[in-house]
């Protein structure tokens, strides 16, 4: 049965708080885990949630900022301690090579593990996964930052009473489901009539940005939006001038894009309630909301049921 689910890890922004850790998320989607920004205390916080370095498959750094990238030097030598048995993807920016390398090789270590190093180098990179795309678009940062969108691919369900309609039973509706036509009693009957589109299921990551084109694209039509509200309206200026989002501007994309599940992230620690973050957000947003707490799991949500046309 495939899961498909966020688990925190930590929502602090730039200094950790006794409540909160520094960065840290996990998407569990089908056979992929995906490790986004491990910050500091990633590797311990891992603990408590029942996945292991061996679970992951691929991890994805935003930018090189510390609160999004110093847990990686214990994760990395993790994966050869515990002698992960596959290549393990990493994507980030390509004009952090050099940050990665340190982060990578900071101590002593013998490396056994397999690392499929894959930078990001251009707005709207995609990689094939066998779950769908992984696409990578440019956000607004004092740095090279990037943020990240998984899609499956749509696919189509077969309605039963038309396909009763025309006696199409058994095989013959894999028959159809794959060639896309079959002819029966002199009539040629194709897929389209007798099914829906189904579209498949989107999860965006967005941290550390101003509002920007790159933002509204990640977020289009999400299931699962990870979005990063560092301030409240009330400190909107210095969220400009240092390339945040306030709780407001998170609310305000993903309404505007469609978004079902939002969940907010990367807090301030100047601000000690939580709900002060709900509260903003939800004057702008009636879907789904959650205002991320470390070792949460967010389930994403089911798929949207097409409407027969």
């Amino acid at each position: 049965m495939s899961m498909r689910e966020l688990v925190v890890l930590g929502t602090a922004s730039q200094a950790p708080t006794r409540q909160r850790n520094h960065n840290g998320y996990l998407l569990r989607w089908d056979d992929e885990v995906i490790l986004f920004d491990p910050g500091e205390g990633s590797q311990r916080q891992m603990l408590h949630t029942g996945i292991t370095a061996t679970d992951l498959t691929r991890i994805c750094v935003t930018h090189f900022h510390g609160d999004h990238c110093l847990g990686l030097p214990g994760m990395i030598q993790r994966l050869s301690l515990d002698r992960v048995p596959r290549p393990v993807a990493v994507h980030f920016p390509a004009g952090g090579a050099e940050y990665f390398a340190r982060l990578r090789h900071a101590s002593s270590f013998y490396e056994t593990a397999e690392l499929a190093v894959e930078p990001i180098d251009a707005d709207g990179q995609r990689i094939t996964l066998g779950i769908g795309t992984l696409e990578a678009r440019r956000l607004r940062h004092p740095i090279e930052t990037y943020g990240y969108r998984l899609v499956e691919p749509d696919g189509c369900r077969m309605l039963p009473e038309r396909l009763a309609a025309y006696g199409i039973a058994g095989p013959d509706t894999g028959r159809l489901l794959r060639d896309g036509h079959l002819d029966r009693d002199g009539r040629r009957v194709t897929r389209d009539e007798v099914s829906v589109t189904r579209p498949g299921q989107r999860f965006a990551f967005v941290m550390d940005t101003g509002l920007c084109d790159g933002v509204y694209a990640l977020a289009e039509h999400a299931d699962l939006l990870v979005i990063e509200s560092t301030f409240l309206e009330s400190e909107a200026a210095l969220a400009a001038e240092v390339g945040h989002l306030t709780a407001g501007q998170a609310a305000r994309v993903a309404a505007e894009s469609g978004v079902r599940t939002l969940v907010l992230t990367h807090f301030s620690q100047r601000y000690a309630d939580p709900r002060r973050f709900h509260d903003e957000a939800r004057e702008h947003f009636t879907g789904d909301l959650v205002v991320a707490e470390d070792l949460q799991t967010v389930q994403v949500p089911p798929r949207r049921v097409p409407s027969p046309g």
